[in-house]
């Protein structure tokens, strides 16, 4: 059975944009939980989701502006206050689907790109041709409520050969575990926990993230396991599209192209450090 794919288009880049931005308010939701005092929090402005989840998270920007009604600069100076009120940089990043106007109105604040991502797309249904894991070796489940510490040690130790990042990602990952929503897939080999892999569901768009794999693990199939097992788990659950993201041009990007996704669009994430003065 042949792929379906939808265009390209504005309804798609806003189904697309609110799952993740979706999928991204429980994760500071959770670590608001978790950690009272961190004040993470997120709210709404002109259609956006704004959110803080301390100084160093990827969550920390919007997403999803000038996807759904127009900007206007006293709701952008509103966005930026709630940055910077905070001491962090305000970061948007945004869908070239975006209201045009948005564009002209970031160059007059002073903003610039930081930050290039594909956004990645395929169709899914029951029918649908999905791959095949070739490792017979290695068999994926679901975590149970009570592993989520093995998920996430799993999942930072696919990060153990950049030290630096360590703790950071660590406790990303028991975010991760714990983000209400979340599906926490496991891969093992030998009955040895070796790779990772999350799930989100929102509004029949299945979003994947949370990929990891352990240094020693690497190259016997271990992610296209767990890539079969999310896309067929979502299809079942009457998902009719999967996404994800990566670096333009990377590793991940092809291999998410090798098996059925598509570039939908490139994000742009842009920056400014300082408020300006209308």
């Amino acid at each position: 059975m042949e792929l379906k794919y939808p265009f390209s288009d504005l309804a798609l880049a806003r189904r697309l944009e609110r799952a993740e931005a979706t999928a991204n308010t429980e994760f500071v939701e959770t670590r608001a939980r978790l950690y009272p005092d961190s004040g993470a929090q997120w709210i709404e402005v002109a259609g956006a989701y704004a959110m803080y989840d301390g100084p160093h998270s990827p969550c920390t920007q919007t997403f999803g502006l000038g996807m759904f009604e127009p900007v206007r600069p006293t709701e952008l100076e509103q966005l930026e206050t709630f940055f910077h009120s905070r001491n962090v940089p305000a970061h948007h990043e945004i869908s070239p689907m975006a209201d045009w106007s948005l564009f002209a109105l970031l160059n007059e604040r002073g903003y610039h790109p930081i930050e290039f991502t594909s956004v990645l797309f395929r169709p899914l249904s029951a029918s649908a041709p999905l791959s095949i894991a070739h490792n017979d070796h290695i068999q994926v489940r679901m975590v149970a409520e009570n592993e989520q510490e093995l998920w996430a040690q799993t999942a930072a130790n696919g990060w153990s050969e950049h030290a630096e990042f360590g703790d950071v990602m660590l406790e990303f990952s028991r975010l991760g575990a714990a983000r209400t929503g979340a599906l926490n897939f496991l891969a093992e080999l030998n009955e040895q926990p070796i790779a990772t892999g999350g799930l989100f569901i929102h509004d029949g768009i299945a979003l994947l993230a949370g990929a990891s794999t352990i240094p020693s693990a690497r190259n016997q199939g271990a992610q296209l396991a767990i890539l079969d097992s999310r896309l067929r788990y979502a299809a079942d659950q009457g998902c009719d599209l999967a996404m994800m993201g990566a670096a333009p041009g990377s590793t991940s990007q092809r291999n998410a192209e090798r098996q059925g996704f598509r570039i939908a669009y490139t994000r742009i994430k842009w920056a400014l450090e300082h408020a300006q003065t209308l």
